[in-house]
Formats: C-alpha cells, sequence, structure tokens
C-alpha cells in the first residue's frame, strides 16, 4: 500500500509567517500551488496559506462591525467574524493562514490521504513528522498514483 512518504513533494515551498501578503501570492501564482505552508525559524509548521485565504481578501463584507440600539454602539463579534475581518485585511501570512493545518504523517495511507482531500476538500496537505515539514501532497500527487508505472 502505498504512503505519504511514497507520494509526497520533499521540496517543499515555504513561506515565514511574516512573509507579505503579495510576496505569498506571487509565489502561489509563480510556483503554480494551491497552498504554501507557513512554518517557524525550527522548520515546525504553524499555519497554511491558500489562494482560498487571498481571495477572502477580495469578497464584500455585508454585515456593520456595529450596530446602534437605544442610542448605544454594540459591537457585533465573534471569532468566525473577527477571523473573517483579520483574513480581509491581511497583510502577512501569519494574518491570512489557517493556523494548525490538518495535516499527515509519513506513513499514512493513500486511501485515508484521498479520503481527507474529499471529505474536506483540501487540496494541500502538510506532511509532518516529529513536529517537522517534511513534504506535501497535493491532489497532483494522488493523481500521479493512477497512472501505470514508468509514465
Amino acid at each position: 500500500m502505498l504512503k505519504a512518504k511514497d507520494i509526497m513533494t520533499t521540496q517543499v515551498i515555504t513561506v515565514a509567517p511574516e512573509t507579505g501578503i503579495s510576496e505569498v501570492a506571487r509565489t502561489l501564482l509563480e510556483k503554480r500551488i494551491n497552498g504554501v505552508p507557513v512554518v517557524d525559524e525550527d522548520g515546525r509548521l504553524v499555519g497554511i496559506v491558500c489562494q482560498s485565504d487571498l481571495i477572502a481578501q477580495q469578497k464584500s463584507f455585508p454585515l456593520p462591525s456595529v450596530f446602534n440600539l437605544l442610542d448605544s454602539f454594540i459591537p457585533l463579534r465573534s471569532g468566525k467574524f473577527e477571523k473573517e475581518v483579520q483574513k480581509m485585511a491581511a497583510t502577512t501570512a501569519a494574518d491570512a493562514m489557517t493556523p494548525h493545518p490538518v495535516a499527515v504523517h509519513p506513513e499514512t495511507g493513500v486511501e485515508d490521504i484521498a479520503t481527507l482531500m474529499v471529505n474536506r476538500n483540501f487540496h494541500t496537505l502538510p506532511v509532518v513528522d516529529e513536529e517537522k515539514l517534511v513534504g506535501v501532497i497535493g491532489k497532483e500527487d494522488l493523481l500521479r498514483t493512477l497512472l501505470p508505472a514508468g509514465d
């Protein structure tokens, strides 16, 4: 049975938390990838930025941030609301990333990876071993497993 270590890309393109949004977008476009892992100075995975995270900056947000009730301003706050606003105003990878992303271990089976990608609509999965990023798996990596050996 094929495992993550058999199909993962080991030359992983990464960004640091302080990397600017323009540079992250340029990296995604130039490298033709859907997502990029965000790693700290020790190589530990701290988040992932996907194209959809950056596209969130372009969307409109129809809800006001405060509303007036009996001459009082009441802020609208919730974890989800604040995260949406943070992504829309992101200037760094840390602002736009999904923190603590789902990752797989090098020994995870391809079937489990495919199930995870389909069920959770993931395009990119980091591969982590002992808290260190060791690879990444994209949908293309899974598609290659369908080709006959030698193609």
